[in-house]
């Protein structure tokens, strides 16, 4: 497995990690005595093949429901002196809470220290406040550290690219997680941001955030022919020299294969990748056109300066993905999630045009938009196509 320095931290870290979002039972928590021998040998077999191929870095998080406790167990059963392990804590309000939270993460996982700690979901510039205020949360994070229990503090995100690049220049942290790949560049400020201050860069949930690619449309597959496009996506993100890791989201052991076989054509990927994005990118022209494709992000409101708090900007790109490249599955769960998201999925879907907020409302704010006219009609399209029952986060916190 290729190795890279991780920034600051020094750390010579695989290009592929072990995510532990979907391998455990559970999105709620549970008690010892309810996991299944079934589920945790999945685990364990997942564990152990990432092992054996050098996916050496695994990272959980405090509520990815029973994924601490079942990797703790994992851990003792499978030891490995190269392991780096990573778990992620939300910020509090009250640092003291916050602490708890770290003592239980540790407890779960059954260990003495973490070589990564980041905190976790850095959505909000409430978030910033929590973490960096005086007796806040990284003040414990600190003290943690001085007494050796914890090696580097990072942060994870969902916010906005503003957001992300303020708390990187903080110069507090020494690592960043966050979304990054083929059909969302728009962090590239961030990943500028992190190397201009040698932060290491882990990029998060690129498989299933990155347009559900473990189940991609017939047409998806056709554009990024020869190559699956878990593969297309992993080396367009592993040929960016900004690119540190990136997370391997695996149920069960037979989810490594693609991300491995990405591994295989990583001194190739400057012949793959410039020519299936130039088929994927032919077919979006072929379908919405270059007008639009060139100008379809300018003039929008923020969802907060929207009637019904519509995500605008989130649901053209939406639009694109379901037109250009049919991809429906992804599209139809990330309409879902907003209104049900919160600050990890903010603002509103179209659910509410046409029955709470009127065309010529949404028009008013839509007049710096070449495409005024034009939008709220693309909505409705989408909303026939994607909408339907919302979906909840799978955690809350």
């Amino acid at each position: 497995m290729p190795l890279r320095r991780f920034g600051r931290t020094g750390i010579e870290m695989p290009v592929l990690s072990l995510g532990g979002m979907r391998f455990q039972q559970s999105w709620s928590e549970l008690q010892p005595d309810e996991i299944t021998p079934e589920s945790q040998q999945q685990l364990e077999r997942t564990l152990s093949k990432a092992k054996d191929c050098g996916l050496t870095h695994v990272e959980t998080a405090r509520h990815y429901g029973s994924s601490e406790l079942q990797l703790g167990w994992g851990l003792k059963t499978l030891p490995d002196r190269n392991r780096i392990l990573q778990t992620k804590v939300p910020p509090r309000e009250d640092s003291k809470k916050f602490e708890a939270e770290l003592e239980l993460s540790f407890q779960r996982l059954g260990c003495e220290k973490l070589d990564l700690l980041a905190i976790h979901g850095i959505n909000l510039s409430e978030h910033l406040v929590q973490t960096f205020r005086p007796g806040g949360c990284l003040e414990v994070v600190r003290r943690w550290q001085d007494l050796g229990r914890v090696g580097h503090v990072g942060f994870s995100t969902h916010g906005s690219k503003q957001l992300i690049v303020e708390a990187i220049n903080s110069d507090e942290f020494d690592y960043v997680n966050l979304h990054w790949y083929f059909i969302r560049q728009d962090n590239d400020p961030a990943l500028d941001a992190a190397a201009k201050l040698d932060l290491g860069v882990f990029i998060i949930s690129p498989t299933d955030k990155g347009g559900h690619l473990h189940t991609p449309s017939p047409k998806l597959l056709d554009l990024c022919a020869p190559l699956h496009p878990i593969v297309f996506n992993d080396l367009f993100c592993l040929k960016d020299s900004r690119v540190h890791t990136i997370s391997v989201g695996a149920a069960k052991p037979e989810d490594l294969d693609h991300h491995l076989k990405a591994i295989e054509l990583l001194n190739r990927a400057g012949e793959y990748v410039p020519r299936i994005e130039e088929s994927l990118y032919n077919e979006a022209r072929i379908i919405l056109g270059e007008s639009w494709l060139s100008s379809w992000h300018i003039g929008l409101p923020s969802w907060k300066e929207t009637p019904g708090r519509i995500n605008i900007p989130i649901l053209l790109w939406l639009y694109n993905l379901v037109e250009a490249w049919d991809m429906d599955s992804f599209a139809k769960a990330r309409y879902g999630l907003l209104g049900n998201g919160s600050h990890w999925f903010p603002g509103e879907n179209a659910d509410c045009l046409d029955r709470d907020i009127s065309e010529e409302a949404l028009r008013r704010v839509l007049a710096k938009s070449p495409w005024c006219n034009q939008i709220p009609s693309l909505l409705r399209k989408l909303r026939n196509r994607v909408g339907g029952s919302g979906q909840e986060r799978l955690s809350s916190t």
